[in-house]
């Protein structure tokens, strides 16, 4: 197995993607960092990760905090003594009540970049110096399709999206000398609790949708908007994060993955 020795840290590891990618990276040999807020639900991750043969540990991180991702790599050095990758999943769509608001307000800018953009900063700032000393490393940031144009709506969203992908390729400059990749993948349509939550934003401002179910107004979006005619998965995205993960991106840096189904082609 291609991880197997290794440590990965996954951020907002307990639910949707990030689940989906730790269980990814753990069926390849990987011991995973459960970071989240969320106890409760990570233990589940945990233990689905655990069930693939490989090690997981839960670490309460709060990645808006410098201090809170500080002690997220401290405490993944001292549970499994190196660290090779880090996942930056963690991510928000706006601050609570959101689905109640036509356009973003202050605090839906805020949250969407102190999750969304600094939640990254926060947590390559608190491994790069360990990534440079051992000079090996794999960062893969999780962005959107979202970041690839504005739209109407929730612009706060797309845009910290869009930043996600520029604070990616800023750090693959900066660590490139050092031997670490850093590279972001950007989801497509994916059903998820975050994208629940879109859906019912959708209903809230939409009388054409009041009829229609989260779900249903989900798969409309894809029939209308993916070429390929099919919905995205977790394992889809774990899967490409593994790739940029492993040995055989050694080459790869300061990319920006789609995995849309064609949503956005570059």
């Amino acid at each position: 197995m291609e991880f197997e020795g290794k440590t990965a840290i996954v951020t907002g590891a307990a639910s949707g993607l990030g689940k989906g990618i730790a269980i990814e990276l753990a069926t390849r040999g990987a011991n995973i960092v459960v970071a989240d807020l969320d106890e409760k639900i990570a233990s589940e991750v945990v233990a689905s990760v655990k069930a693939t043969g490989s090690k997981a540990y839960f670490c309460e991180t709060d990645v808006t905090e410098q201090w809170s991702t500080d002690g997220m790599v401290e405490e993944a050095l001292e549970q499994f003594g190196d660290i090779d990758v880090l996942v930056n999943n963690a991510g928000v769509w706006g601050a609570p009540g959101y689905t109640e608001r036509s356009e973003p307000s202050q605090e839906d800018w805020q949250a969407t970049f102190d999750v969304n953009v600094l939640g990254i900063v926060h947590s390559i700032q608190s491994i790069e110096q360990y990534m440079s000393e051992r000079g090996i490393g794999k960062i893969v940031n999780i962005a959107s399709v979202a970041g690839r144009l504005g739209r109407p709506g929730f612009a706060s969203y797309a845009a910290s999206k869009a930043a996600a992908i520029n604070v990616s390729q800023a750090w693959a400059f900066k660590l490139a000398p050092f031997g670490i990749n850093v590279n972001t993948v950007c989801p497509g349509l994916i059903w998820t609790p975050l994208w629940n939550s879109i859906a019912e934003w959708r209903q809230a401002q939409n009388e054409m949708y009041t009829r229609s179910t989260p779900r249903q107004i989900f798969e409309q979006t894809v029939a209308e908007r993916v070429p390929l005619g099919r919905e995205q998965t977790a394992e889809d995205v774990g899967k490409a994060v593994a790739f940029l993960a492993s040995e055989r991106a050694k080459s790869i840096t300061g990319q920006a993955l789609n995995v849309d189904g064609g949503i956005r082609m570059n």
